[in-house]
């Protein structure tokens, strides 16, 4: 395999395109951010790697640890690592790179973000144990992606605050909520395996009714967001946007089932996480 293909090979194995989950509520957090405290470029740039390299490390430890569960499942079976594509001492390195790359970028913006590093690391490794304990796995990772907004504002600040917590506690609920509707595809998988989930426990039904719950209360928390920081029409645009996409996406699960989530998981909450951070933009360069 060429250099090149084994780069794509390790890109696929961590789902690069799915950075628009986490990456955008980092850029939106430090937008906000830049209207009251001086940002340099080079800040941006070592945010913009610590968010990257903790999201590589993640994914590419959650491939490792569920790799013999992957292979069980008809819907991962193709993945890399069960395919031998990737081969598990691959994960494991790549995963160790990604640590360590993380906790140099974060000693760079600074002493007061290195210190925090280690529990970062332990939300957003623990995730792929957690299934195998707790149905509250899905929350886990919904905390993990609430730590790039959070760590944004605690870099560029170096303070402590409640104020952010909204924006986080708004990413917290809206992974969670799309998380749970894409476990529904494992239901079975899951209960056969003992395997914890959300799905496993309510099932498709009661799952589908706690997930609308966690997305209008995660539309609620950008609301109050947008108060507490005094955001503007640009900002309310935004919101009004992410609802409608997150809105859609339940729509078109009820009505076509849950083969359509891998179409929509990536389509509509992508969509949702850039738009909002595209009329943060407008909403801070035109005020």
């Amino acid at each position: 395999m060429t250099v090149v293909n084994r780069v794509a090979a390790y890109a696929s194995m961590v789902k690069i395109s799915h950075s628009v989950f986490a990456m955008p509520f980092a850029l939106t957090m430090l937008l906000v951010v830049s209207k009251s405290w001086p940002v340099r470029w080079q800040q941006v740039v070592l945010l913009l790697g610590c968010v990257v390299f903790a999201r590589t490390a993640a994914m590419a430890f959650n491939r490792v640890v569920d790799a013999e569960i992957d292979a069980r499942n008809p819907r991962t079976e193709s993945r890399e690592i069960p395919r031998g594509i990737v081969s598990h001492r691959e994960g494991v390195l790549l995963t160790g790179a990604s640590v360590v790359a993380f906790l140099l970028t974060t000693a760079c913006v600074g002493t007061h973000c290195l210190i925090l590093a280690p529990v970062v690391l332990l939300v957003i490794l623990g995730y792929s144990i957690l299934k195998r304990f707790t149905s509250a796995c899905h929350f886990v990772l919904g905390l993990g992606l609430a730590c790039a907004p959070g760590g944004v504002w605690y870099a560029i600040t170096a303070t402590w605050a409640w104020e952010p917590l909204t924006l986080m506690l708004a990413v917290l609920l809206w992974v969670a909520g799309f998380d749970i509707l894409y476990a529904c595809q494992d239901l079975d998988f899951d209960r056969a395996n003992k395997l914890y989930s959300v799905p496993s426990r309510l099932g498709a039904d009661g799952t589908r009714v706690l997930s609308i719950l966690l997305h209008i209360m995660s539309v609620l928390c950008l609301v109050w967001f947008g108060f507490l920081f005094g955001l503007g029409l640009c900002y309310w645009l935004g919101v009004v946007l992410f609802s409608v996409f997150l809105a859609n996406q339940h729509s078109v699960v009820c009505r076509l089932g849950f083969g359509s989530i891998d179409h929509v998981f990536l389509t509509r909450n992508g969509l949702a996480s850039v738009v909002l951070c595209v009329f943060v933009a407008l909403d801070v360069l035109f005020r």
